[in-house]
């Protein structure tokens, strides 16, 4: 309306956190992904540790949008995208909150890992999965817990997580997830 005063209408911001699949210092800058994710229009983007997890706010609220716009900047900027999965920075904090490895009796002494999955869905095999003091023990909506004793043997959790899950997942241990949630 010609003489109007309204201020524009702001979306409310919210945070969350991408966690891209295969990423390593080899592979893909931190630099480069940042500017990947500002140039999908997401703002207060920042990138923790090296292996492809991305702090930033927006007004969009779907994730699985978000997921889309991330994966097409990438493609765009890098000639490649990443698999993401993008959650809430609220969610993420309500999950730790939950503690469930202790609600599953997980000793002190192992590593605790959580797997993001884009889709809810069942295993393809019965949990808990356990082999060489590893163990995907419950999957609950769309995030998958596994813990581990490590051994010479490597990484055994990777193993069974995409034998119960397949490979359109990506892993972070508790505490990559708890540094996220809280940037």
């Amino acid at each position: 309306m010609p003489g109007s005063t309204d201020a524009p209408q702001h979306q409310p911001m919210t945070r969350f956190v991408a966690f891209l699949r295969g990423v390593s210092p080899l592979n893909a800058k931190m630099p480069e992904l940042k500017a990947c994710f500002e140039a999908a229009g997401f703002t207060n983007v920042r990138t923790i540790l090296s292996s492809g997890n991305v702090v930033f706010d927006s007004a969009v609220a779907s994730p699985s949008e978000i997921e889309q716009q991330a994966e097409a900047a990438m493609a765009r900027a890098l000639g490649r995208a990443f698999f993401t999965i993008v959650r809430p920075s609220e969610a993420l904090r309500a999950l730790l909150a939950s503690d469930p490895y202790r609600v599953h009796g997980i000793p002190a002494h192992a590593k605790r890992v959580v797997s993001f999955l884009r889709e809810a869905r069942e295993p393809r095999v019965a949990l808990p999965l356990a082999q060489d003091l590893a163990s995907v023990f419950f999957c609950e909506g769309r995030e998958v817990f596994t813990a581990y004793v490590p051994t010479d043997k490597g990484p055994v959790f990777m193993n069974l997580i995409e034998r119960a899950f397949g490979t359109e997942v990506t892993t972070r241990t508790l505490d990559t997830v708890a540094r996220c949630a809280s940037a």
